[in-house]
């Protein structure tokens, strides 16, 4: 590896470890919606996510949902395995289609239809897997295996975690658009600097 590639490689993996450090401080930052369970919370912590897969590629924002993830297992002492990997697995799901939208055609119309295709992706995806293997997993984990019946998951799953996962990709793209709006010629900047 050239230095100036190796360099170019070392400030894309500090710029990665920052912004999966930001994200984990923006995931402290939540709130629960007033019509939905206390325990869904909209946090902001995919915005970094966000910028990183725009900047770089899908997989960078990959990166930034699993440093943000581990680092909170960590922080957390690992009391919730469960719902930290389907944080991981939604924020993924929701990621990448905006990057992969953005990387085709860059421009804020591609990061618009890339945000709503991942809220739509994550909601329906997101309902099954809590339906068939999150909600199980958790039952099993704190021994209350009366969560995983077929009418306790059907109730989360459509009084919660789908308007939740809708509500989410809904707030935090509104979030995030108008922040993309103003970053964007930054971002194409750090982006061609990086690949030069």
């Amino acid at each position: 590896m050239q230095p100036t590639a190796r360099s170019s490689h070392l400030t894309k993996l500090v710029i990665l470890a920052l912004l999966g450090t930001i994200s984990l401080i923006l995931f402290f930052l939540n709130f629960p919606l007033p019509f939905l369970p206390p325990y869904l919370k909209i946090d902001f912590s995919e915005v970094p996510a966000l910028m990183a897969a725009l900047i770089f590629s899908p997989m960078a924002g990959v990166i930034v949902e699993g440093i943000k993830n581990v680092l909170y297992l960590v922080v957390s002492g690992a009391a919730d395995p469960i719902g930290v990997l389907s944080n991981f697995v939604a924020g993924v799901i929701f990621i990448v289609p905006a990057a992969v939208l953005y990387h085709r055609s860059k421009g804020v119309k591609s990061v618009v239809s890339g945000l709503v295709t991942g809220t739509i992706i994550m909601a329906v995806a997101m309902s099954v897997l809590n339906y068939y293997v999150f909600l199980p997993a958790y039952a099993w984990f704190i021994g209350a295996p009366e969560m995983a019946a077929t009418t306790a998951k059907w109730v989360a799953v459509t009084g919660g975690i789908l308007p939740f996962n809708m509500l989410k990709g809904l707030i935090v793209g509104i979030l995030f658009i108008p922040v993309f709006m103003k970053m964007k010629t930054w971002i194409e900047k750090k982006r061609m600097d990086l690949a030069s």
